[in-house]
């Protein structure tokens, strides 16, 4: 791609000097918005690890920080990778035309090794606070780079699917930041329900951006089997989502209200919305449900779990 100011002149040329890095260069590459989003994941997780082993927070302090520099830098090399993988599509996309990537704002060469250096010190950082959040964060890089940017999102429906092993570690993170035992349905919740929420959450996306999808040639799942199918999908896994609330049942009445109470909520919207609305508004209204519920259920589950951590 080519700068609009500097069209006569390939970004390859070795003439071609790339303008000085900014903080918000920086940001954009690594994707910021995306780090805070998973951080607050990544504290769901350790605090209700907290909460569940009864461990005064203070005892944890310093791996709870090591995690969270670790998971942010872990977040933000995948950010980097996919940006430098991506900028052949996304200079398609109306949405990502203008990453520092696309246009040139940062050579690719800085981006590699910018992502090489966010991964070993952030492997390192999380290895400082456990072992095995460091292999949880390891394999969340892993299958974000491999699986999904290199594989499936170019060749099969089932990207979102693929995508969403990635997206579902930071809670893991957390948890193993604090305590080893990944099979406590405390944690097998709120990692079912974050593998889940990614599905409906990007098809609404998807439903919004297919022109978008379509230009660029990314098989996203209303592009190649139409709006009746996502839809129909989509509730699939919101039926998923109702059902997995029940893992906090041994864990924390509230918290089983809680994830009922957004989940029903969530499915209710879906099934009412798409007889009442056009499919672009059904989807607008599903992508903005999504982020009160996601964020909503890391909320509560944060200040339920240190308070009762620090005064239960």
């Amino acid at each position: 791609m080519q700068r609009d100011h500097n069209q006569n002149q390939s970004l390859n040329d070795p003439a071609y000097t790339h303008p000085p890095l900014s903080s918000q260069i920086l940001a954009a590459t690594v994707k910021t918005g995306i780090i805070k989003s998973n951080l607050l994941a990544v504290v769901a997780g350790l605090s209700l690890a907290l909460y569940v082993h009864s461990i005064n927070p203070f005892d944890k302090l310093w791996d709870i920080l090591f995690a969270l520099i670790g998971s942010s830098l872990m977040i933000g090399a995948a950010g980097a990778f996919n940006n430098l993988y991506d900028r052949d599509i996304d200079s398609l996309m109306e949405r990502t035309k203008e990453r520092p990537t696309v246009v040139g704002e940062i050579s690719p060469k800085t981006v590699l090794w910018l992502g090489f250096l966010m991964t070993a010190c952030g492997m390192g950082a999380l290895f400082l606070a456990t072992p095995l959040a460091a292999l949880f964060g390891f394999l969340g890089l892993f299958f974000y780079i491999f699986p999904y940017t290199m594989w499936s999102k170019r060749r099969t429906i089932y990207n979102t699917e693929i995508g969403s092993i990635s997206g579902a570690m930071p809670p893991l993170i957390g948890w193993t930041a604090i305590q080893p035992d990944i099979v406590h349905p405390a944690i097998a919740g709120l990692f079912v329900m974050t593998l889940l929420w990614q599905m409906p959450h990007f098809y609404a996306i998807a439903i919004r951006k297919q022109e978008d999808y379509r230009n660029a040639s990314v098989p996203m799942l209303p592009v190649i089997k139409g709006i009746k199918r996502t839809y129909r999908q989509t509730n699939f896994y919101l039926v998923l989502l109702v059902a997995a609330s029940f893992l906090f049942q041994s864990v924390s009445a509230f918290l089983l209200g809680v994830a009922l109470l957004l989940n029903v909520s969530w499915l209710l919207l879906s099934l009412i919305g798409y007889r009442k609305m056009d499919s672009e508004k059904w989807a607008r209204s599903m992508f903005l449900f999504s982020l009160i519920h996601i964020t909503g259920l890391f909320s509560i589950v944060i200040v339920f779990s240190l308070l009762s951590a620090f005064f239960g």
